[in-house]
């Protein structure tokens, strides 16, 4: 891969996804996207730029995006999350919904699903009756490949390792896929979690307003401007006294704790100004 090639490649992931490669980061592109010219039947990394940046080359486009996004999670990662949401983000919520209320959760940046429903079996260990209830958990990704496998609810054996013990009996059934031994999360919970690709910079068709939202380890692949509107966007679908739990390495610029005060480690709780109104519904 040339330099000018890298350029091309790097810009087209900026426009596409906002994902940002500085110079540094070229063995990794061209080591990520060499599957993607053997898939395609390709020579050459200058066919493949000609080619995304073709009409044809949309599908691509959304091809090169999975192949170059970082799908690495595990269950109760940054445990101490899902520890506040025990003790302290969902008991209320959870009184609400018992009330008739409705209550909707986001993990944005889902990747395989480990989050959501990290989040699912927090929730459901605390209400048992939670499918009776008007509560769902929304995870979206740019990557298609990877909500497949979240939709499935079929991991590796070795990941069960992070799930607390009580939670592998009550929501895990060991099950084999295609002669690989593993785990499928319960049919239950599956349906608490519905899985849909969006892509973070386009429009979000989903109106919220959300009581928790997850994204974490996702902002930290943008720029400055990006990574602002994000924060705003996420702000306007956040219901009063909602929550923003964002990753180990990721903090809202100073500028937005004053609508987002710190609630927790790498946690924040909206406070919105007097007389907003966000009553708006997802469906």
């Amino acid at each position: 891969m040339s330099e000018e090639q890298f350029r091309r490649i790097a810009g087209i992931a900026h426009r596409e996804a906002g994902l940002v490669f500085p110079p540094g980061k070229a063995p990794l592109v061209s080591t990520r996207l060499n599957r993607r010219l053997r898939a395609l039947g390709l020579s050459g990394f200058a066919a493949y730029c000609d080619f995304l940046d073709s009409p044809e080359g949309a599908a691509e486009r959304r091809m090169m995006i999975s192949a170059l996004t970082t799908n690495v999670s595990s269950f109760f990662r940054e445990d101490h999350h899902f520890g506040l949401l025990r003790s302290e983000i969902l008991p209320p919520l959870l009184d609400r919904a018992r009330s008739g209320g409705r209550v909707r959760l986001w993990s944005a940046g889902c990747a395989a699903g480990q989050e959501a429903y990290s989040i699912a079996m927090v929730l459901a260990a605390l209400e048992p009756g939670f499918a009776k209830l008007d509560i769902r958990i929304l995870a979206s990704d740019i990557d298609p490949e990877v909500l497949r496998r979240g939709r499935d609810g079929w991991y590796d054996e070795r990941e069960q390792d992070d799930i607390p013990e009580n939670y592998r009996r009550a929501f895990l059934t060991p099950c084999v896929n295609a002669g690989r031994s593993g785990i499928r999360i319960s049919g239950e919970l599956r349906r608490l979690v519905s899985f849909r690709e969006l892509n973070l910079l386009d429009a979000w068709p989903m109106k919220g307003p959300f009581d928790v939202i997850f994204c974490r380890n996702v902002v930290i692949y943008f720029d400055g401007p990006t990574q602002e509107r994000l924060w705003n966007r996420f702000r306007d679908i956040c219901a009063p006294g909602g929550w923003l739990i964002v990753g180990h390495s990721e903090r809202l610029p100073p500028e937005m704790q004053g609508d987002f005060p710190v609630a927790g480690p790498t946690a924040y709780r909206y406070r919105p100004a007097p007389g907003e109104d966000r009553r708006h519904a997802w469906h």
